[in-house]
């Protein structure tokens, strides 16, 4: 496998155009070795083009399996009436899948929250999809309080996401802060309810080839990542449509 990888690296730097002429695969790998060896930055820079080029094609296959399922989960993607919606009246429709711990669905949050202050086209779904343990569902289960409560859904996102670090504590607090009941959040019966609808969003991520958070839909686009200008032009293409 290494044999592979580093003839790959040579190919990437323009070393392999030809094969040598005495076809001496050991004295050929050598010079590449040597070469490598001495131009560490161009190695780093095949190697980078590698790995984008290995992640663009499995995006690509991850969309590819993302939009042939769609037409059979949309209503569960962006109709299930247990998930908050923002701006239920808008005319086209964004769903998130985040996790409150992540970096990435950190960094973007503030983004989101303007985006649905400023635009109450725009319908917007949440999925709560906690990838980094326990303390991440309780997280979840705050803000599933919160809708289930009638609170301030956005407020308690906003404020999660802002908690640093957010710990079992903090998310406490946050939930107290913006009116929830979290007695009644950590009753029996709403765990196991919040746990059945966490478990509901997993297996539909899965269905729908989301590998990580954050992960946005739009239409037939997803959006992967912290990519809020790509969020922003599938929403204007939508828009457009509708």
């Amino acid at each position: 496998m290494r044999s592979f990888a580093v003839l790959g690296v040579a190919a990437a730097l323009g070393l392999a155009a030809c094969q040598p002429a005495s076809n001496d695969d050991a004295a050929f790998g050598q010079r590449v070795k040597a070469y490598l060896m001495s131009h560490p930055d161009d190695l780093h820079a095949a190697l980078q083009r590698m790995d984008e080029s290995d992640q663009a094609k499995a995006d690509a296959s991850a969309d590819a399996t993302a939009k042939a399922a769609l037409p059979a989960l949309r209503a569960a993607l962006e109709r299930d009436p247990r998930d908050f919606v923002a701006n239920p009246g808008g005319k086209v429709t964004v769903t998130e899948f985040y996790d409150y711990r992540c970096p990435h669905c950190i960094a973007i949050a503030p983004r989101v929250v303007s985006l649905i202050l400023a635009h109450p086209d725009v319908r917007f779904v949440f999925k709560e999809m906690p990838i980094f343990g326990s303390t991440s569902e309780h997280a979840a289960r705050a803000a599933l309080a919160a809708k289930a409560q009638g609170k301030d859904y956005v407020g308690l996102y906003a404020a999660m996401m802002a908690a640093t670090p957010l710990t079992d504590e903090a998310i406490d607090r946050v939930a107290v802060a913006k009116g929830v009941d979290v007695a009644a959040m950590n009753a029996p019966a709403a765990l196991a309810k919040d746990q059945t609808q966490i478990a509901d969003v997993a297996k539909l991520a899965t269905k729908l080839s989301i590998n990580g958070t954050p992960g946005f839909i739009v239409g037939d686009t997803v959006i992967r990542g912290e990519d809020y200008d790509g969020l922003t032009t599938a929403i204007a293409a939508a828009e457009k449509k509708a």
